[in-house]
């Protein structure tokens, strides 16, 4: 926190001077020269010989005209000094000096306005200095000396302290304090001027003090300022900054020294000093930023939340009323942003580190490089956004933190009496990032940066138990990564010491007890001493009965607490022990503060532990729905796409786990739920922000539309807004803040409109995730099968109308090792007949004309018994496919001429890799495949596909048609010419069949103008190269010859008429691993945009493969339009012409290895 006024003091008088030598003047009167390389340029006067000055007093030479400089101070001569020696130097050269004989001086008797002069003893012959100055008689009685002397030190010393403060020069800060403490000892207490030269000499101390740590200085400080306030009588004009320096200081040695008594009258003084302010006064400004300061330390040691809050509104004030170009505006900005900060510590509300963030960032903007102040803006700076990565998981703001903390170390200097903190906040940030990447090299900086801090802080002081207590951490996390005992042993000790140097009532002290007792714990983890686990939960007891009622750190002690009762009851076995770690994690996850992610860890070890030792306990059910309902408060509408799929990477798999327990507990209809709540969040975000809201409208007109409004801008935030790195400026980055600061009002804009919206009678559910009875009221005409796979269990939720739930269809001879087991192999293969790499070369396979589209086929090899690929076909024929066909009663169709039956697939987990579409027996007597018994599509989830039941439309007429784009010779691909003669022929069958196409030809078609005729054609047919993002999933994109179509460009055209979307890309439907439950694929992507039916590809597919099969599709959609003249064109019966069109191929073709592989990729998504 910045101090604007006020510092240190000292009342030790010094002796009375007898007589100034003042105006000294030195002028050139030889013939011009070179000093130093240069023409003469003379920078300091050093004097010696007066008593007490040790080595010598410095005085800064100005050059007030060509060859004349004068002296910027005055020479103090006391009745012990018999003589000086004045030296003139050149930078660090000596120039020329001069003997002055002070008795000489005393005993020649002349007019004050008289000069002397005497010409100086040079170092260089060529060269000739005079000095000349006047000397300014001190009687022995005080009221006799000129008052104007007094007043000319006093302001002499107030711009050495503003030299000192530009330059961080200890040298001017050290002259200063002397020249105030004559100008004080020059004056008498009843001097209208004394109170405020008093408060100058303290403020002068202090700043010192800042500086170097010597506690004499604030110990002067304070009495010089109590002096100064006894002495302003009330209606002085001096009086408010008597008070308010006098509380800055007593604040500055609270946070030295932590006496409670310090902050309290500091604060008082504040106030009365604020007080007596007339508002719109220009100092007003000053003592609002000074209470805040003081409110917000007191704060942070008590907990007090009344003070946090006067403090944010002193400052905010504060920094209304300063003007921009103020030069306090900086440390204002930077109060206001450290209260902010200390606040959102306390109530994790993300708007407060927002707007800490924003005004921290404006502060650092604005002050100068080489400002001393700027160390400290920059560590509260990286401190903020520390705060906020704990919060989000968003890597820019750790490394935003890193780079600030290091830059702060950088220009804090050595010695200063603050070094500490800035290299202990530097371990912190280390440490965060250590904690996200793994990256030991962090590990280390931040236990070396600690030990620095703790090494160069003095016993005694404040900030001590916290930065050993920092240190215990870091030797912790060591411990954890090496097994050593001896880097437990040390993190226990400085723990230990730490906490015996904490008083009872600090704030800080659960934050102590909870990091020891985790030092406990993880030594008995290495040690199996029961006496460490003990000691273990006693201190994080102690530490969760001690945090404040409403407190954000709650959840975190509770979970810390409710592991060390795990770790003992996996010891001992003590059922009082599990009961205990269940009720600590309920609460965490339950409780109604605290940050979202905190909670949510909360929830997911009381939902595993009962899982793993309760697997029939009702509490289940409670503590998925608290797990799956903080998944989508860490992944909320106010962070980027981006940093929403980062966040779900961590619990990726946790909504299959909570159906696998649903399906134990005999709860089919829970396990949807849960399934449909839990994935592919993302989507169903986007999906909630472009819900019709025609009934909505009926009711509240306004409403309806305010929800409108809000999401669109919430949907073009989160895909649009920038991400800052290390090489964005400053200026760049607080605008990026700016964004985000408005994108998180929006989305608790868009929350508050959801809660009066479901205010109404009829809408309670509103954009709610749906229910089982409501997803079972919107089926299609034909079953949809969900599969759950968790590491437990395996099982089938069949959905078909007329049911009131899902039919449960457990898979007991599936797994979760056997579906990775699959696509490891499944990945083998591929790799082996280069159908994952794109390549420019040619081969041929099928024909001399087999381009693949970016990959080269591999030679055919031919019947070869009990393949890999044929070995996965068959098990998930057998285990998982064959299975669910028979518990649906579906029969084989095959050598008849009826159509199978549709059926929907919506795979989970490592499931969603695998060609469910193409599961069968390829060979032998007994050969049998799904294509026998249905017709398959997929589905990302059942209400992707139950909200197109439920909105079912009609093509418009003038936007029914065909859009078709081959982009053959991409540049950096390999050439794919097959999508010329692709397009083509789709093209002459579109015309031959009445439908309305388009056709543009690889730089025929722009980025921009295929975006415009997708708004115009309800059907798209993309033959080009695909690329897949799994990083920025809405930078996927297809590859156009004039640039990149993004998926996020797409999806912000909001297509009103979309219908189908033939993706003759590459890897169109691949997925990210890491995302499994995300559907995180271009696919899906255009799911998302707003078609209606997506074809798409698992892997990389043969241009002669992906030829036949697209033409062979549109030649059945367009044979079912015939007899129908003038009839819309639409993707209804898409997936039957998908299906024909893939068992065209396939009959064309042997059953080999690589055959399967090239119609196998081609899949329906969609209605």
């Amino acid at each position: 926190m910045e101090q604007q006024s006020g510092s240190l003091v000292s009342n030790n008088r010094l002796e009375r001077n007898h007589f100034l030598i003042t105006d000294i003047n030195l002028e050139r009167t030889g013939d011009g020269i070179e000093v130093c390389g240069t023409s003469l340029s003379l920078t300091d006067l050093w004097i010696f010989g007066i008593p007490g000055s040790g080595d010598g007093k410095f005085f800064m030479l100005v050059n007030a005209s060509p060859g004349r400089w004068e002296v910027d101070g005055f020479i103090g001569i006391t009745a012990e000094t018999d003589a000086i020696d004045c030296v003139v130097k050149c930078d660090e050269e000596d120039v020329g000096f001069i003997h002055l004989d002070a008795e000489e001086m005393r005993s020649t008797v002349m007019h004050p306005e008289h000069r002397l002069e005497k010409k100086m003893e040079m170092c260089d012959d060529g060269m000739q200095l005079t000095m000349s100055w006047k000397v300014a008689e001190i009687p022995s009685e005080v009221n006799q000396v000129p008052d104007d002397v007094a007043e000319q030190l006093n302001n002499r010393a107030i711009l050495l302290l503003c030299t000192f403060e530009q330059t961080g020069d200890l040298l001017y800060l050290t002259e200063g304090i002397s020249m105030l403490q004559q100008a004080v000892d020059l004056t008498t207490d009843g001097h209208f001027d004394m109170p405020g030269r008093l408060t100058n000499l303290g403020g002068a101390f202090k700043l010192r003090f800042d500086r170097t740590g010597d506690p004499t200085d604030i110990a002067d400080a304070i009495s010089a300022q109590q002096r100064a306030v006894d002495l302003a009588s009330r209606g002085h004009p001096d009086l408010p900054s008597c008070l308010g320096n006098l509380g800055i200081s007593l604040l500055t040695r609270f946070e030295y020294t932590g006496e409670l008594t310090d902050i309290d009258n500091s604060i008082s003084l504040q106030q009365r000093a604020a007080s007596l302010i007339p508002h719109g006064h220009f100092k007003l400004p000053n003592f609002l930023n000074s209470l805040g300061n003081s409110l917000t330390r007191r704060f942070e040691r008590t907990g007090n939340v009344t003070d946090i809050a006067g403090a944010i509104s002193a400052h905010q004030k504060s920094v209304e009323l300063t003007p921009h170009d103020d030069a306090k505006l900086p440390i204002r900005l930077s109060n206001l942003g450290t209260s902010l900060t200390s606040r959102f510590e306390r109530t994790a509300e993300l708007t407060d580190i927002a707007d800490a963030i924003l005004v921290l960032q404006r502060a650092v903007n604005v002050t100068p490089h080489g400002h001393p102040d700027l160390p400290l803006r920059l560590l509260n700076l990286g401190n903020s956004f520390n705060l906020r990565f704990e919060r989000t998981g968003e890597l820019t703001d750790i490394a935003d933190a890193v780079s600030a903390h290091q830059r702060a170390v950088d220009l804090i200097p050595h010695g200063h009496v603050n070094r500490p903190t800035y290299l202990n906040n530097l371990g912190s940030s280390f440490m965060r990032r250590f904690t996200s990447t793994g990256d030991a090299s962090d590990l280390a900086d931040a236990i070396s940066a600690r030990r620095k801090a703790v090494n160069v802080t003095p016993l005694g002081h404040t900030d001590l138990p916290g930065i050993l207590n920092n240190l215990g951490a870091s030797l912790t996390c060591c411990f954890e990564q090496t097994g050593k005992l001896s880097h437990i042993t040390e993190a226990i000790s400085v723990q230990q010491k730490a906490l015996s140097l904490t008083p009872q009532d600090h704030i800080n002290l659960p934050s102590l007890l909870v990091n020891l007792g985790d030092s406990f714990s993880c030594r008995f983890d290495q040690t199996g001493k029961l006496t460490e686990i003990d000691e273990a939960i006693a201190l994080h007891q102690r530490a969760a009965g001690l945090i404040p009622q409403g407190h954000a750190c709650l959840p975190t002690y509770l979970n810390r607490l409710g592991h060390s009762f795990n770790s003992r009851f996996l010891s001992g076995g003590n059922s009082g022990d599990l009961e205990q770690s269940l009720a600590c994690y309920r609460a965490a996850a339950t409780s109604d503060v605290g940050p979202p992610r905190e909670k949510l860890r909360g929830a997911k070890c009381w939902a595993s532990m009962l899982v793993q030792h309760c697997p029939q306990s009702p509490e289940i059910l409670p503590s998925f729905d608290a797990a799956l309902g903080l998944v989508a408060l860490i992944a909320g509408l106010e962070q980027t796409v981006r940093g929403r799929y980062n966040q779900l990477e961590s619990t990726s798999g946790l909504a299959l786990k909570a159906a696998a327990a649903a399906c134990v507990l005999d709860r089919p209809d829970k396990a949807l739920e849960w399934l449909e709540q839990g994935r592919c969040l993302v989507w169903s975000q986007l999906n909630n922000l472009r819900t019709p809201l025609d009934d909505l409208r009926i009711h509240d007109k306004d409403l309806a539309q305010a929800i409108a409004n809000v999401s669109k801008q919430l949907e073009a935030a989160g895909s649009s807004r920038g991400q800052a790195n290390a090489s964005t400026p400053l200026s760049d980055k607080i605008s990026l803040e700016d964004e985000a600061r408005a994108h998180l009002a929006l989305a608790r804009k868009w929350d508050d409109l959801l809660k009066i919206a479901r205010a109404i009678p009829g809408f309670e559910t509103f954009l709610m995730p749906p229910s089982c009875s409501a997803l079972m009221q919107q089926l299609p005409e034909s079953p949809i099968v969900v599969i759950n796979m968790d590491n437990r269990r395996c099982d089938a939720l069949a959905l078909m109308d007329g049911l009131d739930e899902p039919l449960h269809i457990p898979l007991p001879s599936f797994s979760v090792e056997k579906a990775r087991e699959y696509r490891t192999v499944l990945r083998s293969q591929l790799s082996r007949h280069h159908l994952r790499a794109r390549e420019a070369n040619i081969e041929t396979s099928i024909d001399s004309e087999s381009w693949v589209r970016g990959v080269r086929p591999a030679p055919v090899r031919t019947h070869v018994e009990g393949s890999p690929v044929h070995q996965v076909l068959r098990g998930l024929w057998e285990e998982v496919v064959k299975p669910i066909l028979d518990a649906l009663g579906f029969s084989s169709v095959a050598g008849t001429s009826g159509i199978p039956p549709r059926l929907w697939w919506c795979p989970t987990g490592p499931l969603s890799f695998l060609p469910l579409h193409a599961a069968g027996m390829y060979r032998g007597s007994d050969a049998d495949t799904v294509f026998n018994h249905v017709v398959s599509s997929y589905t990302p989830t059942v209400t992707a596909l139950t909200d197109r039941v439920k909105n079912r439309r009609l093509v418009d007429a003038q936007a029914s048609g065909l859009l078709l784009t081959s982009q053959p010779r991409v540049s950096g691909s390999s050439p794919i010419p097959g999508t010329t003669t692709e397009v083509r022929s789709i093209f002459k069958q579109a015309e031959e069949s009445g439908v309305r196409v388009l056709k543009l030809e690889g730089d025929e078609m722009t980025i921009t103008g295929c975006l415009e005729r997708m708004q115009d054609f309800s059907s798209i047919h993309l033959a080009c190269h695909g690329s897949q993002n799994a990083a920025e999933p809405l930078q996927s994109r297809f590859l156009f010859h004039q640039g990149s179509l993004e998926l996020g460009k797409i999806i912000q055209s909001n297509l009103q008429n979309a219908d189908l979307a033939f993706l003759s890309a590459c890897q169109t439907s691949t997925g990210e691993e890491k995302l499994s439950d995300e559907a995180v694929h271009l696919a899906a992507g255009m799911l998302a945009a707003g078609y209606r039916r997506v074809v798409g590809t698992m892997w990389s597919i043969g241009d002669r493969a992906g030829q036949e099969v697209a033409t062979n599709f549109y030649k059945h959609l367009f044979t079912q339009r015939e007899g129908t003249s003038g009839a819309v064109f639409d993707g209804t019966l898409s997936a039957i012409a998908l299906h024909y069109a893939t068992q065209e191929l396939r009959l064309g073709l042997d059953n080999s290895e690589h055959s399967l592989l090239s119609w196998i990729p081609f899949v329906h998504f969609g209605y």
